[in-house]
């Protein structure tokens, strides 16, 4: 009887396969048609896990805090995980900012400004942090899900929750629905999951295949730099924290958060990965109850792989208009990108909105991101990945200061 391979290994072969199947395609010339016929069906299994984001998060959290039958343990939760994630993300900046200007001292970062010409970007406004924080409430529930306002659903995930607690036993009928809605969901969400590696092997292939050739160039340093940054977060900030306090073994750790880290890494997108982290986060020992909290919270707001990429292309673009960057702008930096990624939403490319503030408020001419928006998805998906590991890391973390059940 032939053996079955296990989901993650089934992802790590789908990997391998699409990076020798996108250099080969590279090679013949034939990334245009990785892009028409290949890559429609990544995108498809990514419409698959946006279709059931909605109702993932809600239900999961709703019954997440149902389970905790406790509005105070919510409270605990929920303050820990965003004191984590702030945590992290402010150390994620100072990594990056560190990186940045070891890279440019030692003159490895290009001056690529006679480029600015054939490559402009036009920067999304971003009205504030007040703004953000108006946004979070939601006038009209059924806008929130059809947008896929994730904030907004986690609000509303909150108050149902809530609500369902505090009316005790005459929301009896309430509970048994959402309860009996969540199991279907995980149903069609392991479903989904199952087709993970036919979205991995044709966006890796069409990943290489387009857009390899542009990581042999002067754009290569700071593509390194950022991915040293984001190797050394993970490995220094999350194996640790994993360590020290919830018990994981640095080994034991990645390799079952990998399924997750990969699909993030090849969708770039934080909140499509949610069903795969969540399963993740399981395998490690983290509550269901919690996971089910902390992940749809972290793919909202914990962007430390943006952080990184953040300052390492503010300090690379700095250097493109001429511009050495003092102490307080540094400061100024990290404190803006730790705040500004509240809010981001969990989507491909959601960055490029938070850089252009940064830029904007350090008066770096924001048309200079144009100099690396073309490879913008090698950054997206070494940041993604790490932004997921970081939500699993916090799952495990979270359950073990509250009921010390991991390890």
């Amino acid at each position: 009887m032939t053996k079955k391979f296990s989901l993650p290994q089934q992802i790590i072969i789908a990997l391998i396969a699409g990076i020798v199947c996108g250099l080969i395609c590279a090679a013949a010339g034939l990334g245009s048609f990785t892009a028409s016929y290949l890559k429609p069906f990544g995108d498809i299994f990514v419409n698959l896990l946006k279709f059931i984001i909605v109702p993932v998060v809600l239900f999961s959290m709703i019954e997440g805090i149902i389970s905790m039958n406790d509005m105070k343990k919510v409270g605990a939760v929920g303050w820990k995980t965003v004191a984590y994630f702030l945590v992290t993300t402010a150390i994620a900046c100072i990594i990056g900012l560190v990186l940045a200007n070891i890279f440019r001292g030692a003159g490895l970062f290009p001056d690529l400004s006679g480029e600015l010409g054939s490559a402009q970007y036009e920067a999304k406004e971003f009205g504030g942090f007040m703004k953000t924080l108006v946004d979070i409430f939601p006038t009209n529930m059924w806008n929130s899900f059809l947008n896929a306002n994730m904030l907004q659903v986690i609000v509303i995930s909150l108050m149902f929750g809530g609500s369902i607690i505090a009316a005790g036993e005459k929301a009896q009928l309430v509970r048994d629905f959402v309860a009996s809605a969540y199991a279907v969901i995980e149903k069609l969400m392991m479903f989904v999951i199952s087709l993970s590696p036919i979205g991995v092997f044709t966006y890796m292939t069409w990943v290489v295949a387009t857009q390899g050739a542009n990581i042999i160039g002067s754009l290569a340093l700071v593509i390194l730099c950022a991915y040293i940054g984001y190797a050394i977060h993970a490995v220094v900030v999350y194996s640790t924290a994993a360590r020290i306090f919830a018990g994981i073994s640095p080994i034991r750790f990645f390799s079952k958060a990998a399924p997750a880290m990969i699909f993030a890494f090849t969708s770039t997108s934080s909140a499509a990965t949610l069903p795969i982290s969540k399963e993740c986060a399981d395998e490690l020992g983290a509550d269901k109850d919690i996971s089910a909290f902390v992940l749809p919270l972290g793919a909202t707001i914990n962007m430390d792989g943006t952080a990184i990429y953040q300052c390492v292309a503010t300090v690379f673009l700095a250097t493109c208009c001429g511009m050495n960057l003092s102490i307080s702008q540094m400061v100024i930096v990290v404190v803006t990108a730790t705040l500004a990624s509240i809010g981001t939403a969990g989507v491909s490319g959601a960055g490029m909105i938070m850089l252009a503030m940064v830029l904007e408020t350090l008066g770096i001419p924001v048309a200079y991101i144009g100099l690396i928006v073309a490879v913008d998805r090698l950054f997206d998906m070494g940041r993604t990945c790490l932004n997921v590991t970081g939500d699993i890391s916090c799952a495990a973390c979270v359950t073990k200061w509250e009921d010390g059940k991991v390890g």
